[in-house]
C-alpha cells in the first residue's frame, strides 16, 4: 500500500526560508546599515571619532568660536596702487607684443601696390594715431599720486612702443616706393646745368 504524501510546508517555514535566503544575499554593507549603531566610547576614551562622524552633542562655545573662518582682510591702498601700476605696464607694452604679427603680415602683403598691401599698411598707421591721441583717456584710470613719476615712464614707453608700430608702417610705405625717398622724384625742382665750357668738332 502506498505511504500517503507528505504534509505541504507551512507559510511560515517558507517565509523564514526566503528570509534566510536574502540575508546571504544581501551585501554586508546594507546589514551593517540596517543593524543597531555600536555604543559610543566614553568621554575620557583617547580614539578619535572617524571622519564624517556627526555628534549629536551642541558644540560647545569655545568650539564654535574656533571653527569660525576668519574675516578676509582687504587689500591696501598700497596693493592697489601696485596692482594699477602692473595693468599699466601691460598696456604700454601691448603694441609691442603686436609688432611680430604685424611685420609678418606686411611681409606677406608684399611690395607691389594693391588693395590688400594698402590695406595693411593704412590699417597699421591709424592704430598708432589713434594710440598716441587718447593717451590721456587710456591711463585716466590708472592715474595715482604715489606712483605718478612711474606713470610717466610707462607712459613713455606706450608713445615708444607706438612710434615703432609707426616706424614699421614708413618703412613698408618706403618699400612700396610710395615715399619721394630718390632723386629722380624730385626732377621736376632740378635746375638745369650750364656748362662752363663747350667743345665743338673742328671742320
Amino acid at each position: 500500500m502506498a505511504s500517503p504524501p507528505p504534509p505541504p510546508p507551512s507559510w511560515a517555514s517558507v517565509h523564514s526560508q526566503i528570509i534566510s535566503h536574502t540575508a546571504c544575499l544581501t551585501p554586508q554593507q546594507v546589514l551593517d546599515l540596517s543593524s543597531a549603531p555600536l555604543p559610543r566610547p566614553p568621554k575620557g576614551s583617547s580614539i578619535p571619532n572617524p571622519p564624517g562622524f556627526a555628534s549629536d552633542a551642541p558644540p560647545s562655545k569655545k568650539g564654535a568660536k574656533s571653527t569660525q573662518p576668519a574675516a578676509r582682510k582687504g587689500p591696501s591702498s598700497e596693493d592697489l596702487d601696485t596692482l594699477k601700476l602692473k595693468k599699466a605696464w601691460e598696456v604700454a607694452l601691448a603694441p609691442a607684443k603686436q609688432l611680430p604679427l604685424s611685420a609678418i603680415g606686411l611681409y606677406m602683403s608684399g611690395n607691389s601696390l594693391q588693395i590688400f598691401s594698402i590695406f595693411m599698411v593704412f590699417t597699421l598707421l591709424r592704430s598708432p594715431f589713434a594710440a598716441l591721441m587718447n593717451l590721456s583717456q587710456t591711463f585716466a584710470r590708472f592715474e595715482m599720486p604715489a606712483y605718478r613719476s612711474q606713470l610717466t615712464m610707462v607712459k613713455l614707453a606706450y608713445v615708444a612702443t607706438n612710434l615703432l608700430t609707426l616706424a614699421l608702417g614708413i618703412y613698408k610705405i618706403n618699400a612700396m616706393g610710395l615715399l619721394p625717398t630718390t632723386r629722380s622724384d624730385w626732377l621736376a625742382w632740378e635746375s638745369q646745368r650750364m656748362p662752363l665750357e663747350r667743345a665743338f668738332p673742328a671742320s
